[in-house]
């Protein structure tokens, strides 16, 4: 028998799964996983039960629903002073994982080059192999994640076709500044880019500013901007994203979304539709909660002797294990915290290219996006393991 997909079937089981399956057998805490363990508006989701019954069930317009694609517009304009046209615009998509490769698909083929920002986000690199792009990864310095400017100008050349910026930044929780921004702009349009910007936690910042690429001078028409309702309004289950791009991309985007899945469930994108027109204090009370987890999660793991790297948005905090590690490895460390401690976390080696350069190997990612109650008794395990 011929045989299957020779990359995908070399894909190896993903640390994520792998810890998830050690936290089920050893009944541990999972901050590996990045999802709340509350259920989100009861509002939003009493509209997305109501809509099943509206008798408008079956096949969404390929882009999405107007009144979705009018809210995603409308939302742009009150955060960002972004003019979006919903009708040309604007295209819902089955979750951002899916915006993404649609995204990537409008715009590079095979032996493109794409810039990508370590540590990154796990599926980006799998995508790219896929369409037979080539990945130019530069590394953020740890421990402030500092943005390195020469490498970064050295990763573009005649050859790059587009660059992914996640920000706010999973794992690391980065915010990119206005400063660093610029430099990416201008880089961009040195070298006629363009940029899918994975903004999927925009409104999951902590005391700063999030600033869509697709604000500054003349990065309109080069910006892809990707959306989450799953992060927005923590229902990530229901996997509704949404992208704005200009016209001529966004329309290339959508005939991406019709080869992978045409068309998304109706009745989220109408409940979605009533989430994004919520007033602004749904949105500070969305940042101001999940900075208050945050908090109880780093000042306790500062109590136990854990230094601790920035994060100003996202559900995530890296967390330095060199003084606890006693040799072990970022991997080894994880497993041995998830049997002796009870609680899961994710090694942040897992977030880079494995045909790089060496990875570091003494930080670990903890999700915050859980109960107080669930948190502290995280770092209850942690201190009755680690004292």
């Amino acid at each position: 028998m011929k045989t299957s997909n020779t990359y995908l079937s070399s894909l190896p089981t993903t640390v994520f799964t792998i810890m998830s399956q050690l936290a089920a057998k050893y009944d541990a805490i999972n901050l590996g996983q990045g999802f709340p363990d509350t259920e989100g508006p009861a509002d939003i989701i009493n509209v997305a039960a109501e809509a099943l019954k509206d008798n408008r069930n079956q096949y969404a317009p390929l882009t999405g629903l107007p009144e979705l694609r009018q809210a995603v517009a409308e939302s742009n304009r009150r955060f960002y002073g972004l003019e979006i046209d919903p009708a040309t615009e604007v295209v819902v998509t089955s979750g951002a994982t899916e915006a993404l490769a649609a995204c990537l698909m409008a715009v590079v083929e095979a032996g493109d080059e794409v810039v990508l920002i370590e540590p990154l986000y796990d599926t980006y690199l799998p995508m790219l192999k896929m369409i037979g792009a080539v990945p130019k990864c530069v590394r953020l310095q740890p421990p402030h994640w500092k943005l390195p400017e020469e490498e970064l100008r050295a990763a573009f050349g005649p050859k790059t076709k587009a660059m992914i910026l996640n920000s706010p930044m999973n794992p690391a929780g980065k915010v990119f500044s206005q400063t660093e921004l610029e430099l990416i702009a201008g880089l961009v349009k040195e070298h006629d880019a363009y940029v899918i910007c994975d903004e999927v936690y925009e409104h999951l910042t902590f005391h700063v500013k999030h600033i869509p690429l697709m604000t500054l001078p003349n990065m309109r028409e080069r910006c892809m901007r990707i959306g989450s309702a799953g992060k927005s309004f923590s229902l990530t289950g229901w996997k509704v994203g949404y992208v704005t791009a200009p016209s001529a991309l966004a329309s290339v985007v959508a005939k991406a979304h019709q080869v992978l899945v045409f068309a998304t469930a109706p009745n989220l994108q109408r409940a979605v539709a009533h989430g994004l027109n919520k007033d602004d204090s749904y949105y500070k009370s969305l940042s101001a909660d999940l900075e208050l987890r945050r908090d109880i999660l780093v000042e306790g793991l500062h109590r136990l002797g854990f230094e601790t790297l920035p994060a100003d948005g996202s559900y995530f905090v890296v967390a330095d294990t060199s003084r606890h590690a006693q040799g072990r490895t970022d991997v080894e460390f994880a497993e041995w915290l998830v049997e002796h401690a009870g609680v899961a976390t994710i090694p942040v080696s897992a977030f880079y290219d494995p045909e790089g350069a060496e990875p570091p190997r003494n930080m670990i990612r903890f999700a915050f996006c859980k109960k107080p109650e669930i948190l502290h008794e995280a770092l209850r395990r942690l201190e009755k393991a680690l004292t």
